[in-house]
This record gives structure tokens, C-alpha cells and sequence, in this order.
């Protein structure tokens, strides 16, 4: 069995073009289609049935629904607000240093996050930590 894990983190700048209208048009973003792509390609390429890759993807007002549609675990951002750039990271530190039997979710660690739930969303994964 392999124990390598990956926790992939695809985050950048994005933003709605028209403000808070239209929600569900991708052309009405600037890079969620970009996001929504590589989340695809990702998934396609984990050879384990999406069980071994933890995915966040988005950046500040990104398309949330579409980029969890798409397979990530977590996604940025659901009540289209910007989100403090160190939000994907504390996820992923979370995700890789929680033991494997435990499964995380954004309610666990909002505490830590700047905007909570409203930066930051998802279904969440299983730690990643294996023991050795």
C-alpha cells in the first residue's frame, strides 16, 4: 500500500466581474474557470478513487459552488468576500498534521480563520498524518 498522500492547494487571484450579481455565471469571474479546470485535471490524475488527494482551490469571490462541483474538498469563496491569503494554508497544515482516523472540516477550524465559514468552504477530508 502507498503511503504517499498529497494535499494540493490551487489558489490565486480572482474576483467577480460584475459585483454581486449573477453568482452562477462563470463568465462573470475572472479565474474560476481556471480553478474549475485544474480541480478536474487533479481529480483525473488521482489514481486512487480521490481518496489520497485533498484539494483546495479558489481565491478571493471565486465561483464556490462550481470549484466544489468540480471534486475539491475545500474551496474559497462561499459568500464571495476576499479572503486573508493565509486561509488555503492554515487548511492544508490542519489537513497534514490531523491523524488519518479523523475527518476535518472548516466548522473544526473556523475559529482560525479570518472570516469563518464565509471565506472558506467545503466537505472536508480525513487528516493526513500517518504514523510511522
Amino acid at each position: 500500500m502507498n503511503n504517499f498522500f498529497s494535499v494540493y492547494n490551487d489558489t490565486g487571484h480572482d474576483g467577480m466581474i460584475k459585483k454581486n450579481i449573477n453568482y452562477h455565471d462563470i463568465y462573470n469571474y475572472r479565474n474560476s474557470r481556471h480553478f474549475i479546470k485544474t480541480v478536474k485535471e487533479a481529480r483525473r490524475y488521482d489514481n486512487e478513487n480521490n481518496t489520497n488527494t485533498v484539494i483546495f482551490a479558489g481565491a478571493c469571490q471565486s465561483y464556490f459552488e462550481a470549484i466544489m462541483s468540480a471534486g475539491a474538498n475545500f474551496a474559497s469563496s462561499p459568500a464571495r468576500i476576499l479572503i486573508d491569503f493565509l486561509d488555503p494554508l492554515i487548511i492544508a497544515e490542519k489537513v497534514a498534521t490531523t491523524e488519518k482516523y479523523r475527518y476535518i472540516t472548516v466548522k473544526d477550524i473556523a475559529n482560525e480563520l479570518r472570516d469563518g465559514d464565509k471565506g472558506v468552504g467545503g466537505i472536508g477530508a480525513n487528516g493526513r498524518m500517518i504514523y510511522m
